[in-house]
């Protein structure tokens, strides 16, 4: 797949999630912090994409040329599906890397689980060192 400009684009960033288990003030959607009525929060979760849909949209731009799919967020680790859908994406032949951009905060006593999964590489997404931050 070529971009506008005859790129080659070989990879898909999938954004698994709006939660999130940190509050960083540029990434915090409007929604949280309104969220006080159960309904709107059962709409907000209604909209993620399900397991079935990420894989189905990783076959289909595999058969365009994607490579490589990084899973995102928010925090992807708070997905309770996560390893099933690098295991799902794992088994696309087209697929060679399965990457995750995460904050960290989980990882250790996820990784091993992760990397049996199918998981080939992490991100990790410092955006500060100070509490205040």
């Amino acid at each position: 797949m070529k971009d506008k400009f005859g790129r080659e684009i070989d990879y898909l960033r999938i954004s698994l999630t709006e939660k999130c288990n940190i509050r960083c003030l540029y990434c915090m959607p409007d929604w949280k912090e309104k969220c006080s009525d159960e309904q709107r929060c059962q709409e907000k979760k209604a909209e993620e994409l399900t397991k079935d849909e990420i894989v189905q949209i990783s076959k289909i731009f595999s058969k365009i040329g994607v490579k490589k799919i990084r899973l995102t967020g928010g925090e992807p680790l708070l997905r309770k599906d996560l390893l099933e859908i690098i295991q799902e994406i794992s088994k696309i032949p087209e697929i060679q890397e399965i990457c995750l951009t995460t904050n960290g905060l989980e990882l250790e006593e996820k990784l091993e689980d992760l990397k049996k999964a199918g998981l080939n590489r992490v991100n990790i997404s410092l955006d500060t060192l100070s509490p205040e931050e």
